[in-house]
């Protein structure tokens, strides 16, 4: 079963360079811009769409993918930075490895992300099979897609992560059946 992965749109956050995490942040006016954009590119390509129960990703996937029926899970969220949420992400992901396992002060783990992420995927594969399923979500979910079910590690994640070179793209495709 293959669905596709889309990342939320640009945030105020975002564009102000801070760790939003389970906190939320408006579109800016360039996310906005971003998921009309994509609107286009995904008409009438998917049965449902799943999205992260935070508001950028409800907007992003409201905007882009109407009206193709939405539901929401809190399993999609982004990593919680707990007492590092709201501060600038430079800091905050200078060195993600230290969070694999041991949890952000008051936050989670990239491994909490990976279990919940894996308890999302094996649901979606027994109560929807064949169906054209899109995601929206942000950065961790995506990451663990990678190390779930491309086997990479954390480490691998990190440093091929899209964002470095800012070779984003309309939606990466998984074959979910991979996963466990």
């Amino acid at each position: 079963m293959i669905i596709t992965y889309f990342v939320h749109s640009t945030t105020m956050d975002n564009e102000a360079g801070r760790a939003t995490g389970w906190s939320d942040s408006d579109l800016s006016p360039k996310g906005r811009r971003q998921a009309e954009e994509l609107r286009d590119f995904v008409k009438n390509r998917f049965d449902l769409v799943w999205c992260s129960d935070l508001g950028r990703a409800i907007e992003t996937a409201t905007i882009a993918f109407a009206p193709t029926p939405l539901e929401t899970d809190w399993r999609l969220r982004e990593i919680d930075y707990g007492k590092l949420t709201q501060e600038p992400s430079d800091i905050v992901k200078q060195d993600l490895t230290k969070y694999i396992t041991e949890p952000f002060p008051e936050g989670e783990s990239y491994s909490d992300v990976a279990v919940r992420m894996l308890d999302f995927l094996r649901e979606l594969k027994r109560d929807h099979c064949g169906k054209s399923i899109a995601l929206v979500a942000h950065q961790a979910p995506q990451l663990a897609l990678d190390v779930i079910l491309h086997k990479k590690s954390w480490i691998e994640a990190f440093r091929d992560d899209w964002r470095h070179t800012r070779s984003w793209r309309p939606g990466w495709d998984h074959d979910i059946s991979l996963a466990g």
